[in-house]
């Protein structure tokens, strides 16, 4: 199954910008969801979580700007304006109710996925996860450190490097060259001694884990959910 960037919402009463939008945003490796109202996009933010959202400001019936004012605060969505060339006044006011950046009219289409992938990189760095619980277990990476029960262990930085990629791709398998390249090491055994100590410090029981376990011929996975 193909593994997209991002699933992005275009909203615009232009059958054709859609169309080509949709059309260049897949080339580039998005899944795209389009809407020709802001009505149409209110029904899918309803039952989608969207990554981004493209709006065009002037549209009939609701606008663009009519619809970020009632629907950003609820979706916490990261928007893109798409504004005529003379629209200076919309474009502030678009940014004052809470869009995250804007583009004229015509555009750059390689402008446009450059924005988009600025915008969600940086939605990608916030929205990381660096405290989790789990099980009695408290993975604190801003602490640098482990709470298991009543003992607390100290993570060093590459430790930390690892669970936080762990920890934000909860059941994903890192194979140990992954793993190694994340953390400048090129000898495998140097990755299972690492692991290992990890073990210690997450597990009750560190020679047959429940969390950190190794997937035979594939790598190690994080299992918390």
């Amino acid at each position: 199954m193909k593994k997209f960037e991002a699933h992005i919402l275009v909203v615009d009463d232009d059958d054709g910008i859609r169309e080509l939008l949709k059309k260049y945003l897949n080339e580039k490796n998005f899944l795209v969801t389009t809407a020709e109202n802001a009505e149409n996009a209110k029904e899918k933010i309803s039952s989608i979580k969207f990554d981004l959202i493209i709006l065009d400001i002037m549209m009939p019936g609701k606008s663009g700007l009519d619809f970020i004012s009632v629907e950003k605060k609820k979706i916490n969505t990261p928007v893109i304006l798409l504004t005529a060339k003379g629209e200076v006044e919309e474009r502030v006011k678009g940014l004052e109710v809470g869009a995250d950046d804007y583009l004229s009219k015509p555009f750059d289409p390689k402008e446009l996925v450059l924005r988009i992938r600025n915008i969600i990189s940086k939605t990608k760095t916030k929205n990381i996860k660096r405290i989790i619980e789990f099980n009695n277990i408290k993975i604190n990476l801003n602490k640098l450190s482990i709470e298991k029960f009543n003992e607390s262990f100290k993570i060093n930085n590459t430790e930390k490097v690892i669970l936080e990629k762990m920890i934000n791709s909860p059941g994903e398998i890192f194979s140990r060259d992954y793993i190694g390249n994340l953390i400048d090491i090129d000898k495998e055994r140097s990755v299972d001694v690492i692991i290992t100590r990890l073990r210690k410090k997450i597990e009750s029981d560190p020679k047959n884990p429940k969390y950190l376990q190794t997937i035979r011929g594939s790598g190690y996975v994080l299992w918390i959910e």
